[in-house]
């Protein structure tokens, strides 16, 4: 696909390759994934949050427990964003025998 059809594929080959978790988790760190997965997060989320814990938000009694699970309902979208849109730079280790 041509670039100027797809901005975030210039992005994406900018992205270093990963072999190791800690890699990508350096890599989601310093942001390399931040501009796909912060907005699938976002989109996600709010889904995720408005079905699961609606009732709570609408009635305004968001405790501590309820303000957690929503909180996930964002930042597990982000990472599983995040993993794959590095999931094309990884490299495979070589079987060592």
């Amino acid at each position: 696909m041509d670039d100027h059809l797809n901005p975030d594929a210039r992005a994406r080959r900018d992205v270093p390759a990963w072999t190791t978790p800690v890699e990508a988790c350096v890599l989601i760190a310093r942001g390399y994934t931040a501009r796909t997965s912060i907005r699938v997060a976002l989109v996600v989320g709010s889904l995720l949050s408005a079905v699961n814990q609606g009732n709570v938000i609408v009635s305004g009694h968001v405790g501590v427990t309820a303000g957690l699970r929503i909180a996930t309902n964002y930042v597990v979208p982000f990472f599983v964003s995040s993993v794959g849109y590095l999931a094309p730079s990884r490299r495979r280790r070589r079987n060592r025998r």
